[in-house]
């Protein structure tokens, strides 16, 4: 008992809320609650008059790997970070007046991979797992089954109505998402001719950056990670010189990055590589900007240098003021994409740090943008075995403890755990005490043992506003999603 007593204790420590009431006083009165449902009642009646306007501008949200159990952790974490309990925060997420789900399963998986379901919201149809740009006919790795399968994204389908279109990752650009936006490869690793094995070279087969400069040679915003993927074998990158990690890998000698500049210097076409360049542009004056700000995926908000990387928000925020220039309008795909990176690796703090990010850029986007003619949509491609519980008291620190111990081996746990990961710890024959440990950089404790946290199966939520917002309502497959948009436009 005074074990589970100093538990209770600490957890409160970790969460800041000792010597705090448990919940705030009005939270006792009825009258407190009745008003609220009310209110949300009034709110609800309201979206019975359906927007149907013609959508000019399309944005597309992505979370990477951000289930349900990310985004109620996002959302307690959102709300902590301002002070509060966090439970009862509101997410910009949250006040879109449509949610519904999506079935994510690939042609071939049953628990999905990032490329099989950008396939699937990008191009609308489903594909196999690995795979993007492709229809399910077309097999991983298997060059040859390429030509004769590709499937267009409602990228190109916007542009080609003469919208403005963009993409904004914080993966690198060549990424699975990012890629089914604009490229047709059986393997979504083929970032540059380096990654590919030979006979696929030989038998035509394009890598992916090549693919990015050349399939649809006028996207007019591209932003994230990636630079060299871009830049011929061997090159010192611009921003770490003398790390030959960061050197460029293309064994064609071609430099992507300056065929780009080559072709948009007399179009107002910018290329940018760090935060201060990017800021410094004036919106009004860029018709094409190409931005890279790292070697390969950017840092994790939680790490990143604000002085030279910008953060989604920033990026999200130049790209819409670019793009909203186009009179027909534009489309935008942003994706969060280091939230399943944090999974992964199972850093939960990471993770949920870029959800919170992502929150802040469709904050962001909604100030810039009018509901009145912006279809926003908010998904994730799937989701992981993430999780947190353990009948944790109001206003716990999300990354803190229970407040009991297990009742099999004595020993505290976090309420945030992972079915599988690289957390699992055996320490003299039985569970590591966390008790102690730092959770700045924690890997999460795991059920399994396994070197990279793999993704979930389960639905993901789809949050929509905007023009014809209510038509992605019920459980749909994920390959309904870019019809809705296009319809809507």
């Amino acid at each position: 008992m005074k074990v589970f007593g100093l538990l209770i204790a600490c957890s409160c420590f970790i969460s800041g809320s000792l010597g705090k009431p448990p919940f705030p006083e009005e939270e006792k009165d009825p009258k407190f609650w009745h008003t609220k449902a009310q209110r949300a009642l009034k709110s609800a009646l309201t979206v019975q008059h359906l927007n149907k306007n013609k959508a000019k501008n399309i944005i597309l949200f992505l979370g990477d790997g951000m289930g349900v159990p990310t985004v109620t952790t996002a959302r307690i974490l959102k709300g902590q970070l301002n002070g509060q309990s966090g439970e009862e925060t509101v997410l910009e997420m949250d006040k879109f007046p449509f949610v519904s789900l999506a079935k994510t399963y690939n042609t071939d998986a049953q628990v999905p991979d990032s490329a099989g379901t950008a396939t699937a919201f990008l191009c609308g149809v489903k594909a196999n797992e690995g795979t993007v740009g492709v229809s399910a006919a077309a097999v991983r790795f298997q060059c040859n089954t390429t030509k004769g399968n590709e499937v267009t994204s409602i990228l190109r389908w916007a542009k080609d109505a003469g919208k403005s279109v963009g993409i904004v990752t914080t993966t690198r650009v060549v990424h699975a998402t990012p890629s089914a936006a604009y490229a047709h490869s059986v393997d979504r690793d083929w970032y540059s001719d380096n990654e590919m094995p030979a006979e696929a070279l030989q038998a035509g087969c394009k890598d992916i950056a090549r693919q990015l400069i050349e399939n649809i040679p006028n996207i007019d915003v591209v932003m994230g990670g990636g630079r060299k993927y871009m830049i011929p074998k061997d090159t010192p990158d611009v921003e770490y010189p003398t790390q030959t990690k960061h050197n460029g890998t293309r064994k064609d000698g071609r430099n992507l990055v300056q065929e780009w500049v080559n072709r948009v210097k007399d179009k107002k076409g910018h290329y940018v590589w760090n935060k201060k360049q990017l800021l410094s542009l004036n919106p009004n004056n860029v018709d094409y900007l190409l931005g890279l700000f790292e070697p390969s995926d950017m840092t994790y908000d939680l790490e990143r240098n604000a002085e030279t990387d910008p953060s989604l928000t920033e990026m999200v925020d130049v790209a819409i003021k670019i793009l909203k220039k186009n009179q027909e309008g534009f489309y935008l795909l942003v994706e969060g994409g280091r939230i399943d990176h944090g999974h992964h690796e199972g850093k939960a703090k990471q993770a949920l740090h870029e959800a919170v990010e992502m929150d802040r850029a469709i904050g962001r986007a909604d100030l810039l943008t009018s509901v009145y003619d912006t279809l926003t949509v908010v998904t994730a491609d799937h989701s992981h075995v993430f999780t947190f519980g353990g009948y944790t008291r109001r206003g716990n620190s999300i990354f803190g403890l229970a407040p009991m111990v297990s009742d099999i081996d004595q020993k505290p746990f976090t309420s945030i755990l992972y079915g599988n990961g690289p957390g699992y710890k055996i320490i003299n024959g039985t569970r590591e005490n966390v008790s102690t440990i730092n959770y700045n950089n924690y890997q999460a404790q795991s059920a399994v043992p396994i070197a990279s946290e793999t993704h979930g199966g389960e639905d993901v939520a789809v949050f929509a506003k905007g023009p014809m917002a209510h038509l992605l309502h019920g459980v749909q497959e994920q390959n309904y999603i870019p019809h809705v948009m296009a319809y809507a436009a």
